[in-house]
């Protein structure tokens, strides 16, 4: 399952990197998350940064253990997480234009189990149409704090 979104942004793409890679402090950005610790931290850069991310989801709280895998200052940023047989990989990247950031996040997951392949596959378009909405929800968010501030 493969998804994306993206949001425009009035402001810098350095002040957009800011906010997005603040992740101790998400929290209070983003208001889907309900709690949030962080595991470890890298001695520099955000590489190797991980931490313990909790939603209500489907109406119940799941947490998930994330880490960035991947970055590159100003540019993207890429998070991995690993859960009850499936993978999920995510990608957050920068474009700006005249002082207008559009921030794009890509989501994919994958799994190596064939039952959880096949619930993917019944389940799928709820869980994406959900996914879509929660990831949407996400950016307007970083879009309205960043903007205010």
């Amino acid at each position: 399952m493969k998804m994306s979104v993206e949001v425009e942004i009035g402001a810098v793409k350095e002040k957009v990197w800011a906010a997005i890679t603040d992740i101790e402090n998400c929290e209070k950005m983003i208001t889907g998350i309900v709690g949030l610790k962080v595991i470890d931290k890298p001695e520099s850069g955000v590489v190797g940064l991980k931490w313990s991310e909790t939603r209500v989801m489907f109406g119940k709280e799941a947490e998930e253990t994330m880490w960035i895998t991947d970055a590159v200052e100003n540019e993207y940023y890429c998070t991995r997480a690993e859960s009850h047989g499936s993978i999920y990989a995510t990608k957050l990247s920068l474009q700006e234009n005249n002082n207008v950031t559009v921030l794009s996040m890509t989501f994919t997951g994958t799994s190596d189990s064939a039952f959880v392949r096949m619930l993917t596959v019944v389940m799928g378009l709820f869980m994406k149409k959900s996914m879509i909405k929660m990831l949407q929800a996400d950016l307007e968010d970083i879009k309205r704090f960043v903007e205010a501030h």
